[in-house]
């Protein structure tokens, strides 16, 4: 079994099949860009129950959410021309998502600010502070050029691939609290029952030069590779953006069929431990919403009248792209 075979963030594994077929079914963006009526279909068909776990669970609203659903897929038809094929088009369809959520709860946000405004007219002090809180808010001391954040993405993504194929899940958390989390070094070692600190600062310093490794393999002299050197010297120059895109680019999210096999017991004590750390301990949206939908098969029956929606308007805007008045 290669690394890729073995890595959860692939699709190709040669492990046993998932309780649910085609857990992790992927489009031909070909297809969809070509308006195939029956691929947008299938889409929807596949990712109408996450996408609804992942609104429902953070609105906590079902009507919201489907709405959500619906501008995310029909977003989803508008915006395919423009697909960037650096993410996966799980990837693509979640962003959309978020940022459908993000525009509902805020929504939803300046609605309460009104009704909680005090008496002078003004936003109240809660409000006003849950405002601050943005990542705008955020000082950042230095920010990756855009070229330098993709080959970071690509990095990581290969460390966690080798990391996996090697079975050191201990290990693939610990980073994964450190850079994706923010944990600090005494509460790492705790949660992993480590020796003490200077073994969390070992796992950390040992990642930081592999990545550093990787980096080289890819591209020379880039500002990436002098910032990771930085970070190996103990600054913490990095942080921020690894953190930022350890989330945007999922690096260490388990595919589908992992998840799948999880939830049905399917998987020895290493990964399956692995996937409740990252289930648990750090909350993945995505993951959190993929397992919502493989854990409930109700959820079908209930997504049957938004499905149908959903498909009586893609295809309409289907056949207007295709047949322009």
């Amino acid at each position: 079994m290669t690394a890729s075979d073995s890595t959860p963030t692939h699709s190709d594994s040669a492990e046993p099949a998932p309780a649910v077929p085609g857990p992790d079914w992927s489009p031909d963006i070909a297809r969809l860009q070509g308006h195939d009526d029956s691929e947008w279909l299938q889409v929807e068909r596949s990712f109408c129950g996450r996408l609804q776990a992942y609104a429902q669970r953070r609105t906590g609203d079902v009507q919201a959410a489907e709405d959500i659903v619906q501008e995310t897929l029909l977003g989803a038809v508008r915006g395919i021309p423009d697909f960037d094929p650096t993410y996966s088009f799980e990837q693509f369809l979640f962003g959309i998502c978020r940022n459908r959520t993000i525009d509902h709860l805020r929504r939803r946000r300046a609605r309460a600010i009104q009704v909680s405004e005090d008496e002078d007219g003004t936003p109240g002090l809660d409000s006003m502070v849950r405002e601050s809180e943005t990542p705008s808010a955020i000082v950042r001391g230095i920010e990756l050029s855009e070229r330098a954040r993709g080959l970071l993405g690509e990095i990581l993504r290969d460390w966690v691939e080798e990391t996996w194929a090697a079975g050191e899940f201990v290990r693939l958390a610990v980073i994964e609290a450190l850079f994706s989390g923010g944990w600090r070094n005494r509460d790492t070692w705790k949660r992993f029952g480590l020796r003490d600190e200077t073994a969390v600062a070992g796992i950390k310093f040992r990642a930081l030069k592999r990545l550093r490794q990787l980096a080289a393999v890819r591209e020379s002299g880039s500002d990436l590779l002098r910032l990771l050197a930085a970070a190996e010297e103990g600054h913490r120059l990095l942080d921020m953006d690894v953190q930022e895109i350890w989330r945007e680019r999922r690096v260490s999210c388990p595919a589908r069929h992992w998840l799948a096999l999880a939830s049905s017991g399917g998987l020895e004590e290493g990964p399956a431990g692995y996937i409740k750390f990252h289930l648990e301990d750090m909350r993945c949206p995505w993951c959190l919403a993929n397992r919502d939908d493989l854990s409930d098969p109700a959820l079908g029956d209930q997504l049957r009248p938004l499905l149908e929606r959903l498909e009586r308007e893609t295809l309409d805007y289907l056949n207007e792209r295709r047949d322009p008045v």
